[in-house]
């Protein structure tokens, strides 16, 4: 199972394994706080997608295009990702403010279609 967290929820114990997907460190967060296992910058958007994006949601569509292109195109970025998650829970931390339009968000959808999990 694939769980998604903002970094400044708190930390459960039925998060599972946690992993920070964001290509920076989220601002004024320590590291402690995360409680993270590893951070996996290289699945997050790169920086030409990211910053073309910018949290636009006009151009949220685009994004999901552009970044799912990204993962398709590397594997070895999220493979950690996808064997921990049929493994057991894992939750995706990430930064952005809106929860229905990021990364994060793209990322689950991606892997849950490699585990079959459509929730």
């Amino acid at each position: 199972m694939i769980r998604l967290k903002r970094d400044y929820d708190d930390v459960a114990p039925d998060d599972g394994w946690r992993f920070l997907v964001e290509r920076l460190w989220p601002r004024g967060v320590r590291k402690e706080a995360l409680q993270i296992e590893e951070w996996v910058k290289d699945v997050a958007p790169s920086a030409e997608p990211r910053r073309w994006y910018d949290h636009d949601v006009a151009k949220w569509r685009e994004f999901q295009r552009r970044y799912t292109a990204e993962l398709d195109a590397n594997a070895g970025a999220w493979t950690l990702l996808l064997d921990a998650a049929r493994a057991g829970t894992i939750t995706l931390v990430y930064a952005a403010k809106d929860t229905e339009h990021n990364s994060a968000l793209l990322l689950k959808r991606f892997l849950d279609a490699r585990t079959g999990d459509h929730s």
